[in-house]
């Protein structure tokens, strides 16, 4: 143990002032106190007693623990930098101002990830009546045995700033983890520590709240598609269609009315599910193998989305449809579709969005999506951001095949419904890779493949057309090859761009349109053969490039875009689809805090649940002014699972109601009041929910 309350010759500062007076605190514990000045990394050096990891306790890893109070009445940022001799392990924490916290962290990296999350419980919590401040995320090795000294340090504090210290030592725990993850989690999927108005504590409660019928008045001005009676009449099909009226684009209706998609995704009732095993001891109540709404799974074969991620096989257990069955009984698809229909169209809603359970196609009352996702063995190219897979190569001619056996999964029983809105043509592909020369990278992905593949086939074909022999590409490129042969062995590194040889950016640009074309051209084909009625809905398009973009807006009847920004026109080139002349579908936006349980705010934060609804209102409110953009679609339906879902950890609060099927009702309010102005209908109720 070292006693931070009592300065020693083995305790130096930077930047820093440290009280030589200990200051004793109502619980008769000494803390020193020591005040960070402005300067750019103020800190305290502690070089532990010479005997201190002679004696380490336990295990080859331990935890570091310290008492710890913040002297501002704000939090304060706080880097802990454990040295062993030239090896690091750090942990950044905030420390919030009120009573001394037993700060502890793990002497190895660790992260939410490893327990299966993406984003860990909020710190600090209290553990039998003492407040325990744990360091979630370290990075960095050491050898435990080793320590040489310990750090504390600020990001440059704008003014002083007063941190009392006082006990630190090892202890040979896993530094306070487990304690940290324990029982998080209540028999209905509800974080324990916590409380919000819309958090339950009985069957009895749960089953009035989701089933209370939402309070709204019935809207007006709308064909029984959603479309807008309100407004100039156009062109009646008989199914969904794009046209631009005036300044702007619009969908149509079967029976041709304007029609602004306001849709949600993921509504579904096995959106719930979450890994158990290797982690039972996070569940209050955890259920057993075998036991309803659980199954078993294994995602460690994916490199992507899970390629960090721990905890990730096993048992799982459906919380959403568990609770979901405490209401409506074991049997309840049908009468969940009903309730979660009527809450959608009381809300104003009038499209259910990619990833929705397919038997809602069977209830006529709303317009659907459908995905069309091709798999197959075709040639893939990786962009070095793969997070849902690799790239499918369109030149394969493979991928033709796969693109036709996807295409008649996904219109069979289709063709003839006017219920449905159109298709998608796979999700989120990595059409870039990530950095500043990441829009290069599917361009420079193919040219490092063997000449066998028919990504890099199509551009070797195109290099020779545009520079005729070898040594004239090379000295357009700057790079030196004297044949044609060189380029088309494997791992041939592709230079980037640079302004002395203009004519790498010019070729990439020029490949990664024939890319995205061949792309685009080869999957609407497919679809319009198979289906001629429907829109084809685009590609959903996440990482991506303007030639994607470009080449989408000429092959898709709309342009499906995923952007998580406040504002449309911050996630994509809205000027750009305007020079174009073509529609643009948001199909994946949504606002998160961390306020309803779940520990994530979701990619697009907002600080509370109140600034979920404005921020709904302010990018809608956008999109519908802009003239393009024909609908927004909101992700997700429901809460993600506290714990993670299966698919990749992801646990935010981003949902229109929580893991127990009971809608937040103040953000629900706020969404009908927009949907209803933006897609009329006339207002939505005061009370709806």
């Amino acid at each position: 143990m070292a006693d931070l309350a009592h300065p020693t010759d083995r305790m130096t500062t930077r930047d820093a002032t440290l009280d030589p007076t200990p200051r004793t605190l109502a619980d008769g514990s000494a803390y020193a106190a020591v005040t960070f000045q402005p300067a750019p990394a103020p800190a305290l050096v502690v070089q532990p007693p010479a005997n201190w990891n002679g004696h380490f306790p336990g295990r080859k890893n331990g935890g570091l623990w310290v008492n710890m109070q913040n002297g501002m009445p704000w939090p304060v940022t706080i880097i802990v930098d454990v040295a062993a001799g030239e090896q690091h392990l750090k942990a950044t924490v905030g420390l919030p101002p009120g009573p001394p916290q037993l700060f502890s962290m793990p002497l190895t990296a660790t992260s939410p990830r490893a327990y299966g999350m993406q984003v860990g419980p909020p710190m600090p919590y209290m553990d039998g009546g003492k407040s325990r401040l744990v360091a979630l995320f370290t990075e960095g090795a050491i050898d435990p045995q080793k320590i040489t000294s310990i750090t504390f340090s600020m990001p440059r504090p704008g003014a002083a700033q007063t941190v009392l210290f006082g006990k630190m030592f090892l202890i040979g725990d896993d530094g306070g983890l487990a304690g940290a993850y324990k029982g998080i989690v209540d028999r209905y999927g509800q974080f324990t520590r916590a409380t919000w108005p819309e958090k339950i504590d009985s069957d009895a409660v749960l089953k009035k709240r989701a089933s209370a019928a939402p309070n709204v008045s019935a809207p007006v001005g709308l064909d029984q598609f959603g479309g807008r009676t309100d407004m100039p009449a156009m062109q009646a099909s008989g199914f969904f269609r794009v046209q631009k009226q005036g300044n702007r684009w619009w969908l149509v209706t079967p029976e041709g009315h304007a029609f602004f998609s306001l849709g949600v995704n993921a509504v579904n009732h096995t959106d719930g599910r979450t890994y158990v095993q290797g982690r039972e001891f996070m569940f209050t109540a955890p259920p057993a193998a075998g036991a309803p709404f659980t199954g078993t799974g294994d995602s460690r074969s994916d490199n992507g989305s899970q390629h960090d991620n721990g905890l990730n096989h096993g048992l799982w257990w459906d919380v959403y449809a568990n609770n979901i069955a405490r209401t409506l009984g074991n049997d309840f698809e049908t009468g969940w579709r009903k309730r979660t229909l009527d809450r959608l169209k009381a809300w104003r809603f009038n499209t259910l969005g990619n990833w929705s359970d397919p038997a809602f196609a069977g209830d006529k009352r709303m317009a659907y999506t459908v995905p069309i996702l091709i798999k197959g063995d075709f040639n893939t190219v990786s962009t070095g951001y793969d997070y849902w897979g690799r790239m499918p190569d369109p030149f394969d001619p493979r991928f033709e095949k796969a693109a036709q056996q996807a295409v008649a999964n996904a219109t069979k029983g289709k063709a003839d419904d006017p219920w449905l809105l159109g298709y998608f043509a796979d999700n989120e592909l990595a059409w870039a890779g990530q950095g500043p020369q990441g829009r290069w990278a599917l361009a420079v992905g193919s040219l490092a493949q063997g000449p066998q593949s028919p990504a890099k086939q199509a551009f070797l074909a195109y290099l020779k057309k545009t520079h005729g022999d070898a040594p004239a590409f090379a000295k357009a490129w700057g790079i030196n090859v004297t044949t044609w042969d060189q380029v088309a062995a494997q791992n041939f590194k592709a230079p980037d761009p640079n302004e002395a040889h203009p004519a790498i950016a010019a070729d990439y640009i020029a490949f990664l349109k024939l890319y995205a074309g061949q792309y685009f051209k080869t999957v609407a084909q497919t679809l319009k053969k198979a289906d001629p009625h429907h829109l084809f809905l685009g590609g959903r398009l996440a990482v991506r490039t303007p030639e994607v973009e470009e080449m989408s807006a000429q092959y898709t009847d709309v342009t499906s875009i995923n952007t998580y920004t406040d504002l449309p026109e911050h996630g994509f080139d809205v000027a750009e689809f305007k020079t174009w002349d073509k529609p643009v579908l948001l199909t994946e936006f949504h606002f998160g805090s961390s306020d309803r349980g779940p520990f994530g705010n979701g990619v697009a934060a907002v600080a509370n649940e109140d600034e979920r609804g404005k921020a709904y209102a302010k990018f809608v409110d956008a999109a519908a002014a802009s003239g393009i953009v024909v609908g927004t679609h909101w992700f997700q339906y429901v809460d993600q699972p506290v714990t993670g879902r299966i698919l990749d950890g992801e646990n935010a609060h981003i949902g229109l109601v929580g893991i127990t099927d009971i809608p937040f009702e103040g953000f629900t309010r706020a969404v009908s009041g927009t949907n209803a102005r933006v897609g009329g209908g006339g207002a939505s109720g005061p009370g709806s929910h």
